[in-house]
């Protein structure tokens, strides 16, 4: 239990960490693309911090999922992802990252940009945590001979 809390914890930091590197790097490119006059108002800075975070959270907290030996690998993917996703998209309307006056077209490319940068993380985490397991079974293996 102990180990699942450390975790837990450890997946809450890195999610939150990227979620608030994600926003920052797409601040900077929205005030390069506004030439340097880009501005918030009314604490919508403040409310899309907070709403980063709580991204953060929506893809942290679900990794717990893949603690469970029962579920097989795509259903985790799918539970992970789909809270994520789910609570991504339930923040961006809340924040207005992208709103109401956009199209049916724009909705669908902006949810398949989400999908592939949630995609694209999620495949580099794992990438790299199957290198470790190998790597860790490659150390016991010498260890047995």
């Amino acid at each position: 239990m102990k180990n699942i809390i450390k975790d837990l914890l450890k997946s809450v930091v890195i999610s939150i960490g990227m979620a608030l590197v994600i926003f920052s790097l797409v601040c900077v490119v929205f005030d390069i693309c506004n030439k340097g006059s880009f501005s918030l108002e009314n604490y919508r800075l403040t409310k899309m911090v907070a709403a980063s975070v709580i991204v953060g959270l929506g893809f942290g907290v679900p990794t717990v999922v893949y603690n469970s030996e029962r579920l097989p690998m795509p259903v985790k993917v799918i539970i992970h992802m789909g809270i994520g996703c789910a609570i991504y998209t339930a923040v961006a309307f809340a924040v207005g990252w992208f709103g109401g006056s956009a199209t049916l077209a724009q909705g669908l490319i902006i949810a398949g940009i989400q999908l592939a940068v949630a995609f694209v993380i999620w495949f580099c985490f794992m990438r790299y945590y199957r290198k470790e397991a190998k790597r860790m079974n490659e150390k016991i293996q010498s260890k047995k001979q």
